[in-house]
């Protein structure tokens, strides 16, 4: 543990200090090659501690938020070898060698940010390693055996052999963390399946401060996401061609073409929305539709604070973010019928939902939370 006792001054949301000196720190990230959720929270952090280094597996610059490129960024050896940054994902098996060969000395506080393999590092004896856990990996576990299905038959056959030396490195090394942060409960309960280790639940930021409530309701519920399989975007399809009540959907993906071709006329597609467009979206929809079964979910927490209520999965981080009954309503299980019913009881609750009910859960999940509980954490 750390040589010196943190001394965090009044407000969280400034920079930890000790009492003798400002600790080094470095942020382990998996990836730096898109800006999406867990990128979004290697910014807050990067508010939390200005001086902080930032290490990763691979980096694209064109691919990040300025606020990480003006930051120290150091890759490891995978971020050299040919089509890192398009096909990274296919030297996953050479990722806890690199991990371990990034030279992170010197640092006294060392966070990672774990969905791909970031945790694996080696740190110094006097050092804290904090890890912030948005999933262990899925494609280790529980989506295991989707992705293998998934895979080109090269892949497939390999996949069983490199995979299991994988789980047990991404096991013992889950060891070598002195606390655990988990973005959602669903995602507590499977750190302490896979790793057997207990961890404190801190949900992501959302910056619920953005988005405001709107007058003009429109009659059309929405769907905002990734077109792709987990995200069960065919789910809403199927449910509002039965329904015949108008879906904006707006997102792309591999599933996007085909998706069109199933929707009747009462779905529309936006493949891409500026914010300030889908600021609008939000705050103008009948209800958020969330068929997904996602690790947290800002989306719904986005649609809460703009005053509208979420129709959501009942599993996974939608438990943690979507107050039943009062900012929104879950259907139980993941087919047709069970949404359609969830629609036709969103209908009646429609008509005692309060936006300001909703608007207030929604700041539960505002930065300052996080910041609070993440200086916590490091500092404990």
């Amino acid at each position: 543990m750390n040589s010196f006792s943190p001394q965090i001054v009044a407000d969280a949301a400034m920079p930890l200090q000790t009492a003798f000196s400002q600790p080094r720190v470095a942020i382990v990230h998996y990836w730096l090659v898109s800006m999406r959720g867990g990128e979004r929270v290697i910014e807050r952090m990067l508010d939390l501690f200005p001086q902080a280094d930032i290490f990763t597996n691979v980096y694209d610059p064109a691919a990040v938020s300025e606020k990480i490129r003006s930051r120290k960024v150091t890759t490891s050896f995978i971020d050299r070898l040919p089509g890192s940054r398009r096909f990274y994902q296919y030297y996953l098996p050479l990722m806890p060698m690199a991990l371990e060969q990034l030279d992170l000395r010197g640092y006294d506080i060392v966070i990672s940010s774990e969905s791909g393999p970031a945790k694996g590092v080696i740190t110094d004896p006097g050092s804290t390693h904090v890890c912030y856990c948005h999933s262990p990996m899925r494609y280790l576990w529980d989506h295991y055996h989707h992705y293998r299905a998934e895979a080109n038959p090269l892949a497939r056959i390999a996949m069983p052999v490199m995979y299991n030396r994988l789980r047990a490195w991404d096991v013992s090394s889950s060891a070598r963390v002195d606390r655990i942060a988990a973005n959602s409960r669903f995602i507590q309960s499977r750190v302490r399946k896979f790793w057997r280790r207990e961890a404190e639940v801190i949900h992501p930021p959302v910056e619920t401060s953005l988005f405001s409530k709107s007058d003009d309701i429109s009659s059309a519920y929405l769907w905002v996401g990734q077109m792709v399989p987990y995200k069960r975007p065919d789910l809403a399809v199927d449910a509002f061609n039965a329904l015949g009540l108008p879906l904006t959907m707006v997102g792309s993906g591999s599933m996007l073409k085909n998706l069109k071709s199933q929707a009747k006329g009462n779905i529309r597609f936006i493949e891409r929305m500026n914010f300030d467009d889908l600021r609008k979206a939000y705050a103008t929809a009948r209800a958020l539709v969330f068929t997904a079964e996602e690790d947290f979910g800002i989306v719904p927490v986005e649609a809460m604070a703009s005053g509208r209520p979420v129709l959501a999965y009942g599993r996974g981080g939608a438990l943690d973010s979507v107050l039943d009954g009062v900012s929104g309503l879950f259907f139980d299980r993941q087919d047709t019928p069970s949404l359609i019913d969830g629609v036709a009881r969103m209908e009646h609750f429609l008509r005692d939902f309060a936006p300001d009910d909703a608007m207030l859960h929604a700041r539960n999940f505002a930065p300052e939370h996080f910041d609070r509980k993440l200086m916590d954490l490091v500092s404990a």
